[in-house]
């Protein structure tokens, strides 16, 4: 991998055009080419960012010699393809959270990868963030004690229109991968996977979650109590309880400004991200990308693979208690 990381954009939705936007600030990154089913909103996006080259087909993007690194930022229901045709052309992957539709193809995606030798990580920025990482870090080194309990809530006011995408089962519409996908991760960067999975949900008469609640459980006697929603504003905060004390983050607990230490017997220690640094910017995630490629990593070591996986099976089993199912996956079952 040379000094300059050359990236391929497919799908030119909000998130795509942050992500160029950002990598426009990162030291050595170039978006050379963009995809999109249409060539029309592809060229519109290449004009927007000054990207050379557009593409009305992601096969043809997967192709291009001078990509080195596929950034798939399509609805989840596309990620396999999208993501899986890269693979197969030989580049590397940044895709998109929920990395799939479902455990199944997340599986599928990773074998690819490991099999091809190639670079492929889920784009949870949440794990890539300055002080997320520093709260992992307290955790494990035993600075609340022993994890009993994580809370975490995601939710929107909304109202969405029933033709909305997060209303659409065939995009993987709902609650869940969009939003609860964040406290899910976030449970499980601390304690792993659940060893026992409970939820509720209010569906809607498309058939996917409007309003989930999730208790996950562990062996060693700790719970999370989580929550994703896109019928009511919730806090969107978090808090971790140990044995010998408390982490409280506030409102945006996925991409924090800061977080709150609360040791028993000592005074509350506040850690606040570095002046200079946007809470809510995507470089973190493009920088550990191009720094593992860099160092001919083919998984980072802040979204390891098996964690995505992990993460995938949750999320599914989530949706087999609450009675959520995807057109596609009803089609191969049929």
């Amino acid at each position: 991998m040379g000094t300059t990381v050359r990236w391929g954009v497919v799908a030119t939705g909000g998130i795509a055009a942050k992500f160029a936007e950002e990598l426009r600030a990162v030291d050595g990154a170039e978006v050379v080419a963009v995809a999109s089913r249409g060539e029309a909103s592809a060229r519109a996006f290449a004009d927007r960012f000054g990207i050379p080259r557009a593409y009305g087909e992601w096969s043809a993007l997967a192709a291009d010699p001078e990509v080195d690194v596929v950034y798939v930022a399509t609805p989840h229901h596309a990620h396999r393809e999208a993501a899986g045709l890269a693979l197969e052309a030989g580049k590397a992957v940044l895709c998109e959270k929920a990395l799939t539709l479902n455990a199944g193809e997340a599986e599928e995606l990773v074998a690819l990868a490991r099999d091809r030798g190639l670079f492929l990580m889920e784009a949870m920025w949440m794990y890539c963030n300055p002080l997320i990482r520093r709260l992992a870090e307290l955790v494990r080194d035993g600075a609340i004690g022993e994890v009993r309990t994580v809370q975490a809530d995601f939710g929107l006011a909304g109202p969405f229109a029933p033709d909305h995408r997060l209303r659409d089962p065939a995009v993987g519409g709902g609650a869940l991968l969009d939003l609860g996908v964040y406290p899910v991760s976030f449970a499980q960067l601390l304690l792993g996977e659940p060893d026992t999975v409970q939820a509720h949900a209010l569906l809607s008469p498309e058939g996917v979650d409007l309003n989930t609640g999730i208790l996950l459980g562990w062996e060693s006697g700790a719970s999370a109590l989580l929550s994703c929603s896109v019928v009511a504003a919730t806090p969107m905060t978090a808090s971790v309880t140990g044995s010998a004390g408390r982490i409280d983050l506030p409102h945006g607990f996925f991409f924090p400004d800061r977080f709150t230490l609360r040791r028993h017997d000592r005074e509350p220690e506040e850690f606040v991200l570095d002046g200079d640094a946007d809470r809510q910017s995507l470089r973190p995630e493009a920088e550990e990308v191009m720094r593992c490629l860099r160092a001919g990593l083919t998984e980072s070591p802040l979204v390891p693979l098996d964690g995505s996986l992990a993460v995938m099976r949750t999320l599914d089993a989530v949706r087999d208690r609450v009675g959520v199912r995807y057109p596609r996956e009803m089609a191969m079952r049929a």
